[in-house]
């Protein structure tokens, strides 16, 4: 997913940065939520998904987390981006005829 400086959606009521313990504990969490939930409704886990990716995203940002982990945090980033992406409906798609009858409609 195309988000700005995530880093900044993870501070603390004060002001100050999260903790990076915290936001691995919170999508370790979040992962095997979405692991028991994604035989279930799928649009929950398209929404958990996407959280997944941005917690990730936000791990690898931050300046002082270990490199090894930065370089995890980031390509798992990816990789849940992709399974987003992957499990998002489809874009409906509306023929001249269903635009017509649209367009009738709404007038």
């Amino acid at each position: 997913m195309v988000t700005d400086n995530m880093t900044s959606a993870f501070v603390e009521p004060n002001g100050a940065p999260a903790q990076p313990e915290l936001l691995v504990s919170a999508v370790l969490h979040l992962m095997s939520h979405y692991t028991a939930n994604n035989s279930q409704e799928t649009q929950s886990c398209v929404k958990l998904a996407s959280v997944i990716e941005r917690h990730l995203k936000a791990l690898a940002e931050l300046p002082n987390l270990a490199p090894v982990l930065r370089a995890t945090c980031q390509q798992l980033s990816e990789q849940w981006a992709t399974v987003v992406e992957r499990t998002m409906p489809p874009p409906e798609k509306f023929n001249f005829f269903s635009r017509m009858v649209a367009g009738a409609r709404s007038a």
